[in-house]
């Protein structure tokens, strides 16, 4: 069979996908201004908390999430269940990668996509979930040390490769999940400048202040 008839739609799909911006969907759906616009001009869930809209943010996140996750299944579910597992791994893991790219550099936005990291979390869980985990607790550790969004990324991206050479046997799934990781380490040059300068933020938790005055009344 040939492999662009066999894979062409699922990868096609995958980056079409890919290619939807949620963060720019939904300052459309609340009516904000456009994220490319303002803050990092990453249109992403982390520049959308800029807003001061959290469920626009939230909502991005999970659209940003699952439309790679939804992109793998619905490839694995196009593929005969008479597939070789090879081939097979093969096809979700470039389909993976597509959708990847379809988010760093979306068609329907003139390829200003954003960097990528909800995305690339959706897809390594639903590729393999030990390393979805793996890399997912790398980044939740740095952040909660950092309070650093760019660094937690860069943390995981750094590990990613390592978690897939130690858990996967497809050389396909390793390089793609490498490959994966320097787009994202080359998404955030500019954060990787920033933090050099000492000019990256970190996110602060709102605390209530609770007035030290004690009540004249005892």
């Amino acid at each position: 069979m040939d492999f662009l008839l066999f894979a062409g739609w699922p990868i096609g799909f995958a980056y079409l996908l890919g290619s939807v911006s949620f963060a720019v969907v939904m300052s459309w759906v609340f009516h904000l201004p456009d994220p490319r616009t303002f803050g990092s001009g990453n249109p992403g869930a982390t520049n959308m908390m800029r807003s001061g809209n959290r469920p626009a943010a939230l909502f991005t996140l999970i659209g940003d999430t699952l439309k790679g996750v939804f992109a793998v299944l619905a490839a694995e579910a196009w593929l005969p269940a008479a597939t070789p597992p090879g081939l097979a791994q093969s096809v979700l893991a470039i389909t993976a990668l597509a959708a990847f790219l379809g988010h760093l550099y979306p068609v329907f936005f003139r390829f200003h996509g954003g960097k990528g990291v909800a995305t690339a979390a959706g897809l390594l869980m639903v590729l393999h979930w030990p390393l979805g985990m793996g890399t997912l607790l790398v980044w939740v550790a740095t952040f909660l040390f950092t309070r650093v969004s760019s660094v937690s990324a860069l943390a995981a991206a750094a590990v990613a490769p390592l978690i897939a050479l130690l858990t996967l046997h497809s050389t396909t799934m390793r390089l793609v999940v490498l490959l994966m990781a320097v787009l994202l380490v080359w998404r955030h040059r500019s954060n990787i400048r920033k933090l050099m300068a000492g000019e990256e933020t970190a996110f602060k938790p709102r605390l209530r202040l609770v007035s030290s005055r004690r009540d004249p009344r005892g």
